[in-house]
């Protein structure tokens, strides 16, 4: 037997047929479907959450998250809490000759471990 698949949104609804109760992962898609209940012409559409509260049609706002918009702007935080600055590079210009003056070193041929 397969494991069963945890859905936190439960969205119910009744038509001339009967009633159905579809689960859904998130508030997101659990609301786009209540709403294409609804114009499908379901009646008594309910989202319940994963916390057991029953919403109504006229209450499905509350599972809209908050746009970033509406906030102030002193509330909205980045997702960094400083940003360091960035190290100045030098620039390396490929044409112009190096300006390290290579030291030299000599060469012992392959080194012998003991």
């Amino acid at each position: 037997m397969g494991r069963a698949i945890r859905v936190p949104y439960l969205v119910s609804g009744t038509n001339e047929y009967g009633s159905s109760n579809l689960g859904r992962g998130t508030a997101a898609v659990a609301l786009r479907l209540a709403r294409r209940l609804l114009r499908e012409g379901y009646m008594d559409v309910r989202v319940c959450t994963p916390r057991g509260l029953v919403l109504q049609p006229d209450e499905f706002d509350q599972l809209e998250p908050a746009k970033e918009s509406d906030m102030a702007k002193g509330q909205q935080r980045g997702n960094r809490e400083a940003k360091k600055p960035k190290k100045e590079k030098s620039k390396v210009i490929a044409a112009a000759p190096s300006r390290k003056e290579a030291a030299w070193q000599p060469d012992f041929g392959p080194a012998k471990k003991k």
